[in-house]
């Protein structure tokens, strides 16, 4: 397999030992991914988090609250959202949507969790990362709402199934494919792909979950992006090399904030 440079568009490295997750990011370089976006779930975690990007110049970070932490969000967050995302590094709004399988929050408070973030997204211009499980309605009436028509976004891991997929696509977001493009019985996530457009796809992890196979059950590291990537390619009869210059590119062209010569920094340096 040549080098070509991937991005994990979605690697909880912040959740690692802190003693591995510089480890964690050289074993994917290594591997030929060069880029990294990891999402926070809540606010007390931003100043973490944008520390540790800080630190590389190839690591970025959406900041948010996850709906599972969706009873945090309070009145003035907005407004406290809104600075910490001045941080350079800082390219997204998110993790943020709905879960109706845990439901650790209520759900008219994580409707209105992400309301407020969708509404900062458009008045700042970011895109934002979203989560989506087993709420597939109410996510969809709320990408119907008139407010959020000038929303960007990444539906991250997508598994809604076909029908959810082609309203997004039609809405103009992309979906991030993670790990579970493998499993075999995810045919919910594999069955968008045939229509899903080559300039709307992302790759991620979602580390340390949804280790993709062979990994499958052991914990997931931003090195197995390459594993669905490959998958990814092999689902849409493209060699490895398109797939990763064409969902970089994505990442790209959706964060565009994130400085994209980073990059081709470390890649000079490390060829």
């Amino acid at each position: 397999m040549s080098r070509e440079f991937l991005v994990d568009s979605h690697c909880h490295v912040q959740n690692l030992r802190p003693e591995e997750r510089d480890a964690a990011l050289d074993d994917a370089r290594r591997r030929g991914v060069g880029g990294f976006l990891l999402p926070a779930v809540r606010l007390s975690d931003a100043e973490e988090v944008l520390a540790f990007c800080h630190r590389h110049p190839d690591v970025w970070c959406a900041l948010g609250v996850h709906p599972h932490e969706a009873s945090s969000w309070q009145s003035g967050d907005q407004k406290r959202l809104a600075s910490l995302l001045e941080d350079p590094r800082a390219v997204a709004v998110g993790e943020c949507g709905l879960d109706f399988y845990y439901d650790h929050a209520p759900r008219d408070v994580q409707e209105r969790a992400l309301a407020e973030q969708w509404q900062l997204a458009i008045d700042l211009g970011l895109p934002a990362v979203v989560h989506n499980r087993d709420s597939n309605l109410a996510m969809l009436e709320m990408v119907r709402r008139p407010e959020f028509a000038r929303l960007q976004a990444d539906f991250h891991s997508f598994a809604g199934g076909l029908e959810m997929g082609r309203e997004l696509l039609v809405r103009g977001f992309y979906l991030g494919l993670s790990g579970m493009i493998t499993f075999p019985r995810a045919d919910n996530v594999r069955e968008v792909i045939p229509e899903l457009p080559r300039e709307r796809a992302l790759v991620e992890t979602d580390t340390p979950y949804l280790a993709p196979i062979p990994y499958r059950g052991k914990p997931n590291r931003p090195a197995y992006v390459v594993e669905v990537a490959e998958r990814l390619a092999q689902e849409q009869g493209e060699t490895f090399a398109a797939v990763a210059a064409q969902t970089t590119e994505n990442f790209f062209r959706l964060f565009s904030k994130a400085a994209r010569p980073a990059i081709r920094a470390l890649a000079a340096a490390e060829a």
